[in-house]
Order: structure tokens, then C-alpha cells, then sequence
């Protein structure tokens, strides 16, 4: 490559990782744009976009040729939003561990009952509930089979669970692991499990995957999670699942749509942790430090002419 390449971050970076970038950049010039701030120019000159750029903006990335994104997820980009010139990568590997302690502490608080006792807490009610579920023996499906539902899976394992993993396709099982099947066989699974966690890109094939027959699948008092994409699990379903008794309880760091809307009868459902899609936020440095390991390994790749992991099927969108 005879020209300098223009590098676009557009995501807020520490000193720390500016410092590093810089350091795998020699060589390319380098533009910063990770506040509110946007400028057309900036993303006219950009090659390369570390960041998750918006639709209107990409509108003006005339030379872009490769976008990093510091997410998981990628279904903005999906279908023909992007010309096939361009390469898109995502940031899969860097939230899986935030994200699987953030569902074994979801299972966890329900199994033990804490939503109730919080809301005793705030009645001020000294008050046994009389409901507890231990992890250790109890059966767990890790629906989605990614980075995070083998973060989750694994500790879940740990703790002395029985865990089965459900994916799209057949493929190897890991020693962490008891069983490995594919979704087709979802409706034959839901009756064992006690808690369900749900890891799930947003595609047509999950959209609305877990709604009122799928409920009244699973067992009596089962738990489920979400901390995928929310437009797998129909919230209006989940409400009426929750407040008949059908599950124990859930716990969903996203909804659809998003935010929940105020006035959503799911806000009160009995027995639900509710969050702020927070389980995969660089509240923790970790993660994003994961997010820009993967970035400059993919920069060093890129300069180098070779080919980039974490490629994003644009038709799949992931």
C-alpha cells in the first residue's frame, strides 16, 4: 500500500489504548471522533472505521473499505446495507466472560429467590418465601452457542450443573458440556431444563423465537435469561408466562423494543431482574480492552494483506 491509511475511530478511547493504537498505526493517519460530535469529511476520508457508525453516517464513507465494530452484534449491517467492497468484523471474544458471570448471577438470584426478598426488603417484611434452587444438579440450556453461551455454560458447569447446548448447526462437544444438540430439537429440551439462557444474534430464524408455545413448553417454574438480542423473546408472552405461574422468573438485559416502554405491563411481572443491556458494557476495562486487542490484531492483518477473523456474513448478520 503506496498511500497512508486513514483510520476513523469513532468510539471513545483511553489513553492507555490510543497509546497502543498509535503504536500499531505507523504509518496511517489517524482521526479521532468518539463523542456526539459528527463530520461528514472525517468519514469521507476514512479506509478503515473502528467504531459502530450509523447508517447516515456511512452514507458519506466514500473509500471505506473495512469496519471494526466494538460490538457483538452486527444485524444493523445485515442484508444489502453495505456494498460488498466493504469487510465487516465484530468484536465476538470480548464480552463473553462479563456476559456469562452476568447470567450465572442472574440464575443464581432467581434460584434463590432475591427478587422477592428485595421487594420484601423495601415492604419492610421479614418474610421466608420459602423457595430455593440450588445449581448444583439442576439442568441449564445455553441456547446460542457463541463466545458467550460457552462463558456461561462453563461456569454453570463448574458449579456442579448439568448443561446442554443448542446451536444452528452439529458440531463437537466440550468436556464442559453434557449434551450438544441443534434448535431443531429446542421444543424436545425445553421440558428438562430449569433455567434457559438465551445468547442469540438478532435474525429472522430468532426473532420472537421464545413466545407463548415455547413457554408453555419448558417446565413448571423453569427459569429463563436473555442477554443476546431482545427481539428473541416476545415480551407480552414473557409478561403472561411470569404473572401465571407458568415460570419462576426471568431476567433479561434486553427487551423488545428497546428501552422497555414505561408503561409495559412487564415492568411489574413478578419475580423479573430487569437491566439496562449493561451485562457486555465497558463499565468493566476488560472488555473493551478485549475489543481493541481484536482490533489491532485485525489491524496488523489488515496491513499485512491477510485475511481478517471475525468476519460478519452481511446476509446473516453475524
Amino acid at each position: 500500500m503506496n498511500h497512508p491509511i486513514n483510520i476513523l475511530v469513532a468510539s471513545p478511547v483511553d489513553k492507555r489504548n490510543k497509546a497502543k493504537l498509535e503504536a500499531a498505526a505507523s504509518g496511517c493517519r489517524l482521526f479521532f471522533s468518539g463523542g456526539n460530535d459528527f463530520s461528514p469529511e472525517l468519514f469521507r476520508q476514512a479506509e478503515i472505521i473502528f467504531g459502530n457508525p450509523t447508517l447516515n453516517q456511512l452514507r458519506f464513507a466514500e473509500k471505506l473499505r473495512w469496519i471494526q465494530l466494538y460490538s457483538a452484534g452486527a444485524d444493523r449491517y445485515a442484508g444489502n446495507v453495505l456494498p460488498d467492497s466493504v469487510c465487516l468484523t465484530n468484536a465476538s471474544g470480548a464480552y463473553g466472560p462479563s456476559i456469562g458471570e452476568y447470567m450465572l448471577c442472574m440464575a443464581m438470584s432467581l434460584m434463590l429467590d432475591l427478587p422477592a426478598y428485595h421487594e420484601n426488603q423495601r415492604s419492610h417484611l421479614w418474610k421466608d418465601t420459602r423457595r430455593v434452587k440450588h445449581i448444583a444438579g439442576s439442568v441449564a440450556l445455553a441456547v446460542g452457542f457463541g463466545d458467550i453461551g460457552r462463558e456461561f455454560a462453563k461456569r454453570y458447569h463448574a458449579l456442579g450443573g448439568y448443561v446442554i447446548g443448542v446451536k444452528r448447526t452439529p458440531g463437537e462437544k466440550p468436556d464442559y458440556l453434557e449434551e450438544l444438540h441443534t434448535v431443531a430439537e429446542l421444543d424436545d429440551l425445553l421440558p428438562r431444563a430449569d433455567v434457559t439462557a438465551l445468547s442469540l444474534p438478532a435474525t429472522s430464524e430468532t426473532r420472537n423465537l421464545f413466545n407463548r408455545e415455547k413457554f408453555s413448553r419448558m417446565k413448571k417454574g423453569a427459569f429463563l435469561i436473555n442477554a443476546g438480542r431482545g427481539s428473541a423473546v416476545n415480551a407480552d408472552d414473557l409478561n403472561e408466562a411470569l404473572r401465571s405461574g407458568k415460570l419462576g422468573g426471568a431476567a433479561l438485559d434486553v427487551t423488545e423494543p428497546e428501552p422497555l416502554p414505561a408503561d409495559h405491563p412487564l415492568w411489574d411481572a413478578h419475580n423479573l431482574i430487569l437491566t439496562p443491556h449493561v451485562a457486555g458494557s465497558w463499565h468493566a476495562a476488560e472488555n473493551f480492552n478485549r475489543v481493541m486487542n481484536i482490533f489491532l490484531d485485525n489491524l496488523g492483518r489488515y496491513l499485512r494483506g491477510e485475511p481478517l477473523k471475525n468476519r460478519v456474513d452481511l446476509k446473516k448478520g453475524y
